[in-house]
């Protein structure tokens, strides 16, 4: 019979395995399957009639491929880091995933060109260059537009300029203007140099408040330090405020980014507020760490609300929306979904992955006369591409209607 520290700390692991681990390993394994049937398909359609070295090969590149993919999801954790070279956790991992991502699209690519012109002898002519270009447009454009959201649209950070109007808001905090970054991930897929040029766009806004709500790294390897060295860069009249993304709590981040945050001049709230004065009115700051799907979410947050104040909530998941209006938080900033990240507009439909986790995905929702503003963000998480959703630093305008 298990003893009740024996059953609290089953409890503990389950839900650190189903929090933590759960939601990567059910990515990779999804991954993993989609590759394989591709690797199927090309085996049994376009290299069928290839001679054995060249289905060998195919074998081998893509067993080589799968892998590095599970080695290069392994080196996210501490434990497993330890006990390679520093510089393993940051470039290494990102271009271990990068050659095991890529070394894919490169054999579609080499069977195409190689085999297209000899796919089924016995098809006539005419049908057999059907099928090389249907068998090219079927491979060919999904990893053009894959490389497209790599290496140019990934790195197109722009201003985002969005109103927000309030009803009744203070005439002293009309025009009042807050600058936000989100979803930094600080890591292989994101350089020091273009989270400068996105400090430098959020240092242009002149704006009186600078937020940053969650996610400055991807994992316990990434370059911490020299992310918050470069927020504190950020210029703002009231000064620099955050909260806590998933990736701080994934990485055991939390309690060093509050205090060397603090250290170099930024104030992380973690179930706390700031009450800051501009003019005669009063716009009070909260903000929560990361708050998980599907649990209550803002508990006593209500007790930070201050009457007579315009209340903002720094929140990085942006499902808190409802809970966050009802307790009286007139605006609320998040990120966490990079607005899709990657996102199709098929039959008017705007198709993305956020979309099956949350209804508030990007841009200005509304409640009553409650709001929610989602950045999509600068970095990158899983595939380092972004397609239909540039990242972006964002500058809100508030408005008295």
């Amino acid at each position: 019979m298990q003893t009740p520290r024996a059953a609290d700390t089953m409890k503990r692991v389950f839900s650190v395995f189903v929090s933590r681990y759960l939601p990567e390993l059910s990515v990779l394994c999804a991954v993993l399957l989609m590759q394989a049937a591709g690797v199927w398909f090309i085996l049994h359609g376009v290299a069928a009639g290839a001679s054995a070295w060249v289905r060998r090969t195919i074998c081998w590149v893509a067993l080589g491929s799968f892998a590095l993919e599970c080695f290069a999801s392994l080196l996210r954790y501490q434990r497993v880091l330890r006990h390679f070279p520093p510089w393993v956790g940051g470039w290494g991992r990102g271009l271990v995933m990068a050659w095991a991502l890529f070394s894919l699209m490169l054999l579609v690519a080499f069977v195409l060109w190689r085999l297209g012109p000899r796919i089924r002898p016995e098809y006539s002519a005419p049908r057999r260059n059907f099928m090389s270009a249907a068998y090219a447009a079927v491979f060919g454009a999904p990893a053009a537009a894959i490389g497209y959201g790599v290496f140019v649209e990934r790195t197109r950070i722009g201003l985002r300029e969005q109103t927000i109007v309030v009803p009744g808001l203070d005439q002293d905090l009309h025009g009042l203007r807050l600058v936000q970054l989100t979803d930094i991930h600080l890591s292989p897929f994101l350089s020091v140099r273009e989270l400068d040029r996105a400090i430098a766009i959020a240092n242009e806004t002149h704006a009186h408040l600078a937020l940053v709500t969650g996610d400055l790294i991807t994992s316990g390897g990434d370059p911490l330090d020299a992310c918050l060295q470069r927020l504190a860069g950020l210029r703002a009249e009231a000064g620099i405020f955050g909260c806590m993304g998933n990736h701080e709590v994934y990485a055991g981040a939390e309690n060093y980014v509050e205090a060397e945050g603090a250290r170099l001049g930024m104030r992380f709230l973690r179930r706390s507020a700031a009450s800051l004065r501009f003019g005669g009115a009063t716009l009070n700051l909260a903000g929560v760490d990361y708050q998980r799907f599907h649990k209550p979410y803002l508990a006593g947050m209500n007790h930070f609300v201050k009457n007579g104040a315009f209340n903002v909530l720094l929140s990085h998941n942006p499902d808190v929306f409802p809970v966050a209006a009802r307790q009286g938080y007139q605006l609320t900033l998040a990120g966490h979904t990079h607005g899709g990240q990657v996102r199709v507009e098929i039959l008017h439909s705007d198709i993305n992955l956020a979309r099956f986790f949350t209804p508030y995905f990007d841009g200005l929702y509304r409640s009553g006369p409650a709001s929610i503003f989602v950045s999509r963000g600068i970095g990158t998480v899983g595939i380092p591409a972004r397609l239909g959703a540039a990242p972006e630093v964002a500058l809100l305008k508030l408005c008295r209607t």
